[in-house]
């Protein structure tokens, strides 16, 4: 399966786009408009219900979370962002299972009861990252709805990007904070790979996680925070 555990920094912009239409919109609206500003809101308030749209993302993050304990995890290719990495297309598909195994193109790989415990140990850092990722998720749904409600009220009302911005920089902070937090479970991860790549030689071509990775994560590049681990 594919990790991607989250990627923050488009909330904010996708939100001020959302204002700018409907700013853009109003300008064009006949004498009055103005007037039915209460009830779009209210239409806007019933279609994007925080506790049914939490709710709906909850779900979602539960059956996620049992599909990654029961499921083989793909470690072919851990690094973090989306920058440049070499993707080795040539390389076998590597996964660990729920029993701790390592299958390389599909086979199972030989391993001793210390090397079981290190690959059992590698996978449940990633499986860690994957669920912290998930719980921010969760608990930012709410967030983020409230964020896009000032957005839109914002529009509505006729305030400007930079306002709308302003008043939802609360809410977009917050999440930039709790993903922040996952940089420091980085380390931990980044040392489990190394002992396993040690301690069996099978698995030291997809030791692809590096400290330059770790070193670099939450940094701004080109414009963007280096917030998603992937497996590919």
């Amino acid at each position: 399966m594919k990790t991607n555990l989250i990627t923050l920094g488009v909330l904010a912009s996708v939100l001020l786009s959302l204002a700018a239409c409907s700013q853009s919109d109003q300008g064009t609206a006949p004498p009055g408009a103005a007037s039915d500003v209460t009830q779009a809101t209210k239409d806007v308030r019933e279609q994007t219900s925080s506790s049914l749209i939490a709710a709906e993302v909850r779900k979602s993050i539960e059956q996620a979370k049992k599909e990654l304990v029961t499921q083989d995890i793909d470690v072919t290719h851990v690094h973090l962002g989306k920058g440049e990495h070499n993707s080795h297309g040539d390389r076998p598909k590597a996964a660990i299972t729920p029993q701790g195994d390592l299958l390389i193109a599909g086979r199972k790989v030989d391993a001793t009861p210390q090397q079981h415990a290190l690959l059992a140990d590698y996978r449940q850092q990633i499986i860690g990252i994957a669920e912290a990722g998930m719980d921010i998720g969760a608990n930012s749904a709410d967030i983020g709805i409230t964020a896009a409600k000032q957005a839109l009220w914002g529009a509505f009302t006729g305030k400007s990007d930079k306002a709308i911005e302003a008043s939802i920089k609360p809410q977009t902070d917050q999440l930039q904070a709790a993903a922040m937090q996952l940089c420091k479970r980085m380390p931990d991860l980044l040392t489990s790979q190394q002992k396993l790549a040690t301690a069996l030689p099978a698995f030291q071509p997809y030791a692809t996680l590096t400290q330059q990775d770790v070193d670099d994560c939450g940094k701004d590049k080109n414009g963007k925070k280096g917030f998603a681990v992937f497996s590919d």
